[in-house]
C-alpha cells in the first residue's frame, strides 16, 4: 500500500472506531516525503479547501482560516523565506504564543525542506544563549514580547541571524509577518528525501541540559496516526488540545493527530489559565474532541462542570499519569471518560486507551498500532507479565513507527537509548495479562525505602482522592535508618490551610488505601510546586532539595512527621 492509501485507510478505520485491521497494512515506504504535499494538500485543501482548518481566539478576537487559506499563507511564507535566501536545511526557530504563525511556519518548514526547532516562550535571554550554542538559527521567527531576548542571546552569541520576523509590531532589524502577503500564493514543494531531518526539540530533561531530539519527515508525521487513533478526532469535529507551542505535545495534538483525520483545530490564545474561562470557551465553540494534562484536568473538576453545555464526545489526557479520581469526577460532570495516553518528545503515541474500546482506569491502555511495544530488564530480556521493568519499543525496520533517530551530536546518550534491537524510554511499568500497561516512574523517581521499590504515581494517586489535596508530588527524602522515606509534597485545595491535623489526617487517609510500605512518613505544604514549561511536576529538583536539606538540618514550617516516622 502507497503512503496516501495508508492514510486514507487509517482515517477510515479512526471514523468508524475500528481498529483491529490496522496491524495488518503493509506500507511502502517512500524514498521521498513531504506531509505537507503528499498528506496534506491532497487529503484535506483538495479535499474540502473550505473547510476550518484552524479557529483561533484572542481576548474579543477570533479568527477562522479554511485549509486552503492556511495552506496559501504557508505557501506564501515559503516564497519569502526564499526570496531573503533561505537554503532547505536552514533551521528555523518558532518563538511564539499560541498564534496562527506557529501553525503557518511548521507547513512552510516542511514544505521548503527546512529546520524547525520550536522553543517555549518563558526561556530566558540565558536559556536562548544555550540554544544558540548548540544549533545557530538562520531564521527567528517571534512576537514583540519575546524579541528583545532573542536579540539579547543573539548579541552575546557573537553571530547574526539571518533572517527575523515578528508577528506583531515594529522593531528595528524585524520583518513584520505580514510582508508574507505580498508573496504568490504557489508555492514549488522541496524534493525531501524521507529520513531528512525536519523538526528538533530540545528535551525538558529530569536530569543535565536538554538534549535536542531528531525526528525527520516521514517518521514524525506519519507515527502520529497512532496519535490520531487515540485523540479520536475525524473531519467535522473542533479538536482543543491545551499545550504551549514549543512543546512535543503541541505538535501531537495541536497540529499533527487532528490534521492527519481533517479536523479543524481550536487555538485559545489566553493570558492565564482561568477555569471558568476554559469551560466557557469550550462550550461557545462546540468543542467535540479535548486532549489536557491531568494538572489541567485537576483544576478543570474544581468547577461545576454540569453547569456547561459541553458538546465533548472524546476527552484525552497525557504529559503525566492519569488518577482514577480525575476520571470519575470528569465522567460524572460531562459524561464521558478520560482516556489516558502515554508517549514521549522522542516517540509519537505509544500506549493509549482508544475511543470505543475497553478500559481499566488507572492504566495508560494497550500499545497503538504501529508499535511492538514490551516490558524488558536491562539485558534486553522481556519480563513476564505483571512484572515491572522498562517500557521498550522493538526496533524492527520491517515495521514503521514514529521515533525519533537520535539526539543531535550525542552519540552516548542515543546508543543508551537504542540498544538490544530496542528503543528504552526509561520509563518503568509492567504489562498485566491482557496486554494493559501500568505506569510506574522514571528510572529516577522510583523510591527505593527499605528494600522496598514504590512507585510514586501509586501514593500521589490515593492521597488526590482526599477532597483537601488539590495536587501532590511524592519522592524519597533520605533516612538514616530506611535509606530513605517516603515524602509527600501537598497543595491544598480552596479553603484547606496547612495544620498539624490535617496532615494526621491525610496520613491515615493513606493507610487506608495503601500498602503499609508505601504510606508517606513526612508531608510538607509547600506554597507551590516545581514544574518544567510544558507543566510536568520536576521530582528531581524536590528530591535534590531534600538531599541538600538533610545535610544542613533544614528546619521547615509546613512539614509534619507521620508517628510512624
Amino acid at each position: 500500500m502507497d503512503i496516501l492509501n495508508f492514510f486514507k485507510a487509517v482515517r477510515s478505520d479512526i471514523a468508524n472506531q475500528q481498529f483491529d485491521q490496522l496491524n495488518t497494512y503493509q506500507l511502502d515506504k517512500p524514498e521521498y516525503f513531504n506531509w505537507v504535499e503528499d498528506i496534506f494538500y491532497p487529503l484535506n485543501v483538495q479535499a474540502f479547501p473550505n473547510s476550518p482548518a484552524l479557529l483561533w481566539r484572542y481576548r474579543d478576537k477570533e479568527r477562522t482560516y479554511s485549509f486552503q487559506e492556511i495552506y496559501d499563507l504557508s505557501n506564501q511564507l515559503v516564497n519569502f523565506l526564499r526570496r531573503h535566501d533561505i537554503q532547505k536545511g536552514d533551521h528555523i526557530y518558532s518563538l511564539l504564543p499560541l498564534v496562527p504563525a506557529n501553525w503557518i511556519s511548521l507547513l512552510a518548514t516542511i514544505k521548503g525542506g527546512f529546520i524547525m526547532m520550536p522553543t517555549a516562550t518563558n526561556l530566558t535571554a540565558r536559556d536562548i544563549n544555550y540554544r544558540f550554542e548548540t544549533l545557530f538559527p538562520e531564521v527567528m521567527i517571534s512576537n514583540q514580547a519575546n524579541a528583545e531576548k532573542i536579540d539579547e542571546a543573539e548579541q552575546q552569541s557573537g553571530k547574526k541571524i539571518k533572517l527575523k520576523i515578528l508577528t506583531d509590531g515594529e522593531r528595528n532589524g524585524w520583518f513584520f509577518i505580514d510582508e508574507i502577503l505580498k508573496e504568490n500564493k504557489q508555492a514549488e514543494a522541496e524534493k525531501t528525501l524521507a529520513d531528512e531531518p525536519f523538526l528538533y526539540f530540545f528535551t525538558s530533561g529530569t536530569t543535565g541540559l536538554p538534549k535536542v531530539v531528531v525526528h525527520t519527515h516521514f517518521t514524525y508525521p506519519f507515527g502520529h496516526l497512532s496519535t490520531a487513533t487515540w485523540v479520536g478526532a475525524v473531519h467535522g469535529d473542533i479538536h482543543y488540545n491545551i499545550s504551549a507551542p514549543g512543546w512535543a505535545k503541541f505538535a501531537w495534538s495541536s497540529f499533527f493527530a487532528p490534521w492527519n483525520t481533517g479536523a479543524t483545530i481550536f487555538a485559545n490564545q489566553v493570558d492565564g489559565f482561568v477555569p471558568k474561562e476554559q469551560l466557557e470557551a469550550m462550550e461557545k465553540y462546540g468543542i467535540t474532541t479535548f486532549c489536557a494534562s491531568p494538572t489541567v484536568l485537576r483544576m478543570l473538576i474544581q468547577e461545576d462542570l454540569t453547569q456547561y453545555d459541553l458538546k465533548i464526545r472524546i476527552c484525552n489526557a497525557a504529559g503525566e499519569p492519569l488518577n482514577p479520581d480525575v476520571i470519575e469526577k470528569w465522567k460524572n460532570g460531562t459524561g464521558t471518560v478520560i482516556r489516558d495516553g502515554y508517549g514521549q518528545t522522542e516517540t509519537t503515541c505509544l500506549v493509549g486507551n482508544l475511543p470505543g474500546v475497553d478500559l481499566r482506569p488507572g492504566s495508560m491502555g494497550r500499545p497503538t498500532f504501529l508499535y511492538d511495544i514490551i516490558i524488558c530488564d536491562e539485558e534486553g530480556n522481556e519480563l513476564a507479565p505483571l512484572e515491572e521493568g522498562t517500557i521498550c519499543v522493538k526496533m524492527d525496520k520491517a515495521r514503521h513507527n514514529g521515533i525519533f533517530i537520535e539526539y543531535l551530536k550525542d552519540s552516548v546518550r542515543t546508543n543508551k537509548a537504542f540498544r538490544h534491537g530496542l528503543y528504552y524510554t526509561g520509563d518503568k511499568a509492567y504489562k498485566d495479562e491482557d496486554g494493559f500497561i501500568w505506569f510506574i516512574g522514571r528510572d529516577d523517581d522510583v523510591i527505593k525505602a527499605s528494600a522496598y521499590r514504590i512507585g510514586p504515581f501509586e501514593v500521589e494517586s490515593v492521597l488526590i482522592e482526599h477532597d483537601a489535596v488539590l495536587e501532590s508530588a511524592v519522592v524519597a527524602s533520605p533516612h538514616d535508618l530506611r535509606g530513605y522515606a517516603v515524602k509527600a509534597f501537598v497543595i491544598l485545595s480552596e479553603g484547606y490551610s496547612p495544620s498539624k491535623e490535617l496532615a494526621e489526617e491525610l496520613f491515615g487517609f493513606a493507610e487506608k488505601g495503601l500498602a503499609k510500605y508505601k504510606v508517606p512518613r513526612i508531608i510538607e505544604f509547600p506554597e507551590s510546586l516545581p514544574k518544567t514549561i510544558s507543566g510536568k511536576i520536576r521530582r528531581v529538583e524536590l528530591r535534590a532539595n531534600e538531599a541538600n536539606d538533610k545535610i544542613g538540618n533544614v528546619k521547615k514550617v509546613h512539614e509534619y512527621f507521620h508517628k510512624k516516622y
